[in-house]
């Protein structure tokens, strides 16, 4: 059957086996020679797999011989289509083994840690199938988009009645690669149940993976819109995201849409388009809501002036370069503050404490010597959560563009899911009457508990869950399990 991505289940007796290498090349061949090619799409490697899987196994000293025969088990809805690898090597992924009862499951996903802090995200790029809008998309702000595009990727299949899509939303500065991300959520038997589910994830309008942005070519004009690019709002990416549901994919309605910070606001952007029967503009053959449940997760129900002070900082950080008025796409310098600031925001104080305190990057002097020689304060301190930062700042120079953060951030800043429709945000929430779970994080202090509390009080079939831990706002991304389990225990009651 066909699955995007990898998912492969290696037995308890394997780890074990002296021929763990032999089983997976027969299994990696297995997978080769069934697949389907897909146009524009890079395969995985037969080589690269083993080589990972083998890898991976090095750790366990081989005792006794086993069976091949007893050796591998495939998930039934295992996968020789690995679009989502596509400009990757899976070489580049440190894959965390999660015991399943006595079998190791293997990720092609969610890294382990970048330095300092577990990263959110794994490899980004813009792989995916692509929407364009037939027409002119007519924005909110009444500008005009002329043959808007949307990327996007699937995992899993649509069944005969179309009913069966949970779309996942993406934050500020993700892409349409599920797997890269929220990796550990997704497959057989997990909340993005790929052998129950059709799941989606859609790149956000104005984004740079593949959907419109400052970076493409304005068709109007051959030229690219760089900071001409119109203001998006989160109302006009889900417009036209719901618009592609029915159009491209012919969904007959949504089960779920599930999202995060900027994804929440995106969720519950669906719950009012897709969701109320008296706000709404999305609804199936016999009149009911598109949209049938819906996960809000760490957001508010609009952007408050505590978090646009947080993105114009990062703004202004990007104005202040020098290259932003000859060369925009060139403030780089800008782009890696606003990124530092950035990762301040979404952690926490005691996130920091543990993992840095005030301990300094060890030189190779200091290494050589009893005593350090390094700095210990002042202007030439090498503090640890310095270089973190520093570190941080640098990396997201090369997946992202200064011009494309401004318009993201301010995109975020739009939201607002009263604008246009009523007095207050408490009005609009009373009117979305499908299911809805509410999920905060209780160390978040840039969408603080409070909003989400707030959003699952006002809604009339709305509840609460708390995610527990000390990432802070970026909890919705690495406390996997905890928000893995609310999702599917809401799905069960909900199906």
């Amino acid at each position: 059957k066909s699955l995007d991505g990898i998912d492969v289940v290696v037995s308890h007796h394997m780890m074990r086996s002296k021929s763990h290498s032999d089983v997976m090349s027969q299994l990696a061949r297995r997978i080769w020679s069934n697949g389907k090619r897909h146009p524009q799409q890079r395969w995985l490697s037969a080589s690269s797999l083993v080589s990972t899987a083998a890898a991976n196994n090095n750790r366990t000293s081989p005792t006794t011989e086993q069976s091949p025969r007893t050796a591998v088990s495939l998930v039934s809805s295992i996968t020789a289509r690995t679009r989502c690898f596509r400009n990757n090597n899976i070489n580049n992924y440190q894959c965390p083994n999660k015991p399943i009862g006595n079998h190791v499951r293997f990720y092609s996903s969610t890294p382990c840690q970048q330095l300092g802090m577990k990263d959110e995200y794994g490899v980004m790029d813009d792989s995916g199938e692509t929407f364009v809008y037939d027409g002119d998309f007519v924005l909110e702000n009444g500008q005009v988009l002329s043959q808007a595009q949307l990327r996007y990727q699937t995992y899993g299949e649509l069944n005969a009645e179309k009913d069966n899509a949970i779309v996942i939303c993406h934050a500020l500065t993700g892409n349409a690669s599920l797997h890269s991300w929220w990796g550990g959520l997704l497959g057989p038997g997990l909340a993005f149940d790929t052998s129950k589910y059709f799941v989606i994830c859609c790149n956000i309008l104005g984004s740079c993976y593949g959907s419109t942005g400052p970076m493409s070519i304005d068709p109007t004009t051959g030229k690219q819109y760089g900071v001409d690019f119109p203001d998006i709002s989160v109302k006009d990416t889900v417009r036209l995201q719901l618009l592609m549901m029915q159009q491209d994919l012919q969904l007959s309605s949504i089960k779920c849409v599930i999202g995060g910070s900027f994804g929440g606001m995106q969720t519950l952007e669906y719950a009012v388009q897709g969701g109320s029967s008296t706000k709404g503009n999305f609804f199936d053959s016999g009149g009911k809501p598109y949209v049938r449940s819906v996960v809000p997760i760490a957001c508010g129900a609009a952007h408050t002036a505590w978090q646009i002070a947080i993105s114009e900082v990062q703004r202004q950080s990007i104005y202040k370069d020098p290259n932003w008025k000859t060369n925009p796409v060139e403030a780089t310098d800008g782009l890696n503050v606003a990124r530092q600031f950035g990762m301040i925001s979404y952690r926490t104080p005691q996130g920091y404490i543990s993992k840095f305190d005030r301990r300094m990057q060890q030189t190779k002097g200091d290494a050589d010597q009893a005593t350090p020689t390094s700095a210990l304060y002042g202007s030439s301190a090498q503090w640890q959560v310095k270089s973190y930062l520093e570190y941080q700042g640098e990396k997201f120079l090369s997946r992202f563009d200064p011009v494309t953060y401004v318009k993201m951030t301010e995109q975020m800043d739009s939201h607002d899911i009263a604008r246009g429709r009523g007095a207050s945000t408490d009005d609009i929430l009373g009117q979305i009457e499908i299911p809805a779970l509410v999920m905060g994080i209780d160390s978040d202090v840039l969408y603080p508990l409070k909003e989400q509390e707030h959003i699952a009080e006002h809604l009339p079939n709305g509840s609460l869950k708390v995610i527990h831990g000390d990432d802070g706002h970026d909890g919705f991304l690495l406390e996997q399990d905890q928000v893995g389990n609310h999702i599917i225990e809401f799905m069960k009651q909900n199906h």
